[in-house]
């Protein structure tokens, strides 16, 4: 059970602690000011959200998926609501990864970001996989890299290599041939043993594991007696499928020794507090912060409160404590 980081240990001192020291956190050694980072596509590249709050106050950002060319994405309606959900097939639609790294990163400069970046990256094959990273790994504003082999709305790529277990395995095994960076395999619940797949990502190389990515789902329009989404199957976020989540990353955080990044329905401080307890070493934030723009940071100060209500050195000293 992974509690708390040795370099943290020695940092944090006797006695009371400041805030900035409750939720300072060690992952993958880069420090995070606190354990709280948005999911890829639910945050942009970071300054969409600047007039409510300053990218600075989390601990990191999962940057919007990014492909190797420009990508239009998937035609229709892209957005559906469901009784606690939210069914989504954008398609990773963005402007590629040489735009993100000629253009949009000189905004970022601009705007003075200083948090932890992390590009999500995602490829149709393994030739584009093995690309793309190796752009990556040349970008020094690159903090880690998000390896995408389980998206659910797209018609190619994505759900193939995060499905299989022997392909999840070759493509995270040839990507960390060409990166130098922590590497974070982003793991599918579309599966039937999600920790089978961690054990063989981390035995090719992965620092890290994120789960989950959305559930595959869909809805129908009992008026025009179609289905309402334009690639027809999406994937489901939201509450709906904590419970899910929340049991994927507790058996995955049991099962292999490296982090775990737990995300799947987070919408309140409590839901942060269960992923860091069932094993998360670091909570994403996805689709609440659609309704919620602030939720990052009520969930920030819900997990200070909880420190100082229950004597904490640092929140690390909760993570995987109910295994």
């Amino acid at each position: 059970m992974k509690i708390m980081n040795e370099v943290l240990k020695k940092e944090l001192k006797k006695g009371e602690n400041s805030c900035e020291d409750l939720l300072k956190t060690i992952f993958l050694g880069k420090e995070f000011k606190n354990p709280i980072i948005t999911s890829s596509g639910c945050f942009g590249f970071g300054l969409e959200y600047k007039d409510y709050f300053s990218p600075n106050e989390l601990g990191g950002i999962s940057m919007k998926g990014l492909t190797l060319e420009e990508k239009d994405g998937n035609y229709g309606t892209r957005i559906s609501e469901t009784p606690s959900g939210l069914l989504n097939c954008v398609g990773l639609e963005n402007p590629g990864i040489k735009y993100f790294r000629d253009v949009i990163l000189k905004e970022l400069k601009k705007e003075k970001l200083n948090t932890v970046i992390i590009a999500n990256i995602n490829g149709k094959n393994m030739e584009e996989y093995i690309e793309i990273a190796k752009i990556a790994n040349t970008i020094s504003e690159i903090d880690m890299v998000e390896l995408n082999i389980s998206c659910p709305n797209v018609k190619d790529g994505g759900m193939a290599f995060g499905s299989n277990p022997e392909v999840a395995g070759a493509v995270t095994r040839e990507v960390r041939k060409v990166l130098s960076k922590p590497l974070i395999v982003k793991l599918s619940p579309n599966v039937t043993n999600i920790v089978e797949i961690a054990k063989i990502v981390e035995e090719n190389g992965a620092d890290a594991v994120s789960l989950i990515n959305t559930l595959l789902g869909m809805a129908i329009d009992i008026d025009k007696k179609k289905p309402i989404l334009g690639n027809i199957m999406g994937g489901l976020s939201g509450p709906a499928v904590k419970p899910v989540a929340l049991r994927m990353v507790y058996q995955v955080s049991k099962a292999i020794k490296i982090p775990v990044i737990g995300m799947g329905g987070i919408n309140s401080p409590e839901d942060a507090l269960e992923f860091l307890m069932a094993g998360a070493s670091i909570v994403s934030v996805g689709s609440g912060i659609f309704p919620n723009p602030m939720l990052p940071i009520e969930i920030k100060k819900g997990l200070e409160d909880y420190c100082i209500k229950n004597k904490l050195k640092n929140i690390s000293e909760i993570v995987g404590v109910a295994h």
